[in-house]
């Protein structure tokens, strides 16, 4: 079984997860909005230290890419590189998408993400895990108008919604992405941050 090291500040919560073989050390902060970079660097420390693992061990290190929010995925991307980087392991990306899909068993569903104001960040999969509809940003209404069976991890008031418990779902993904290793790292944007949509004004 491989050893790895996942991050996950992309949105308010934050998660960290590490594996050595069999034994699994999770941490989970349900509310660490603008604080990731202060407690991120601990809660790693912590636990490696329950896992009895060193960076060096790692076969890979993960971090959730995006959407979400764009300050949280450039923390969690570049901790993560910079594991990679010091002890020269390659990377595993997941998607926040991809984060709810492998924690979900229908055939055919959308993963949802608040976007705020009444919008979405939206993906569908099949039961293979395949996207069959690519990342969107969408209204309430055009979420709704989907009227299939969409997953998410927050408290959301749409039909036909299903709210995951996000504690459990790093593993899952992780461990279906673990043989996409590479040496790069990219975000997932599915809309222009604010300050980009200011800047066109």
């Amino acid at each position: 079984m491989s050893n790895f090291l996942a991050i996950d500040t992309s949105s308010r919560y934050l998660a960290v997860l590490a594996v050595k073989g069999a034994k699994v050390a999770a941490r989970y902060l349900p509310d660490c909005a603008l604080k990731h970079s202060v407690v991120l660097m601990g809660e790693i420390d912590k636990v490696l230290k329950e896992a009895s693992l060193s960076p060096a061990e790692c076969d890979f290190f993960a971090a959730v890419t995006g959407p979400g929010s764009f300050t949280g995925i450039r923390i969690g991307i570049s901790t993560a590189k910079g594991f990679a980087v010091g002890v020269g392991k390659p990377l595993v990306s997941v998607t926040a998408f991809e984060l709810l899909a492998y924690n979900v068993e229908d055939d055919d569903f959308y993963t949802v993400i608040d976007a705020a104001h009444s919008h979405y960040y939206v993906c569908g999969f099949n039961n293979k895990k395949e996207v069959i509809f690519k990342p969107r940003y969408m209204s309430a209404e055009e979420v709704e108008n989907l009227n299939a069976n969409l997953y998410g991890f927050e408290d959301l008031p749409l039909s036909g919604y299903t709210k995951l418990d996000i504690q459990n779902c790093l593993y899952c993904a992780v461990k279906a992405k673990s043989a996409e290793k590479s040496d790069k790292m990219q975000a997932l944007y599915v809309r222009k941050s604010q300050a980009e949509e200011n800047r066109k004004c």
